[in-house]
């Protein structure tokens, strides 16, 4: 019964976000230690698994580089007027 879930999930394609990934990997990594699944199971759950471990690796790679970038941004502009009110 399992084993369909996996299968199902796999074969959903690209995940839309990363909270739908991150918690079909919750669910993935539960059912691997759980000890239920047939050994062709965990192969398949341990490849989905790696593969949503590496969606949302990325989805937050992706997150930090928009904060240090906002981050900049943000600086920048607080440097900039702090350098305004030094001419004082």
């Amino acid at each position: 019964m399992m084993h369909m879930g996996i299968e199902m999930a796999a074969k959903s394609g690209k995940t839309q976000s990363f909270e739908a990934a991150l918690a079909e990997l919750e669910q993935v990594v539960a059912d691997m230690e759980s000890g239920k699944l047939t050994l062709e199971d965990s192969l398949a759950a341990y490849k989905r698994g790696a593969e949503l471990l590496s969606f949302c690796r990325s989805r937050l790679d992706d997150a930090q580089q928009q904060v240090r970038v906002l981050e900049g941004s943000v600086l920048k502009d607080i440097t900039a007027s702090g350098d305004a009110n030094s001419d004082r």
